[in-house]
């Protein structure tokens, strides 16, 4: 098991631009939060900007044309009166649920409020 870690840790060079450009996406400001709150299913930009407090509609409406640009978000026009729209994540979008936990995981365990002799166990 030590030498497939090994192994993998060689794989990964110090740069890959594909990487950079993905974790730049999901990395802006507000990103995660946006799509942690589309990982609960379809939601209109109201509710989204209720769910998260700071935002501000301006950003919202960037970021979820970013997001839907690069395809991690579909954007749904219902022709009723008034226009309902509704956000929700693609397959791709959904496919960041895990990371979303892990690093959901990661800022329970080393997050805001924990001091360094509580991250290092002394």
């Amino acid at each position: 098991m030590a030498a497939a870690n090994q192994q993998d840790k060689q794989v990964l060079s110090a740069y890959c631009p594909v990487f950079q450009d993905a974790v730049e996406l999901i990395g802006r400001r507000w990103t995660g939060a946006i799509v942690r709150t589309l990982l609960a299913g379809s939601t209109r930009f109201g509710e989204i900007l209720a769910r998260i407090p700071g935002l501000s509609d301006r950003l919202l409406s960037e970021r979820l044309r970013e997001l839907e640009a690069a395809g991690v978000v579909k954007r749904t026009v219902f022709p009723e009166v008034p226009v309902r729209i509704e956000y929700e994540l693609t397959e791709k979008g959904r496919e960041l649920e895990a990371i979303v936990a892990a690093i959901s995981g990661w800022a329970d365990r080393w997050g805001a409020g924990h001091g360094e002799l509580e991250a290092t166990g002394s």
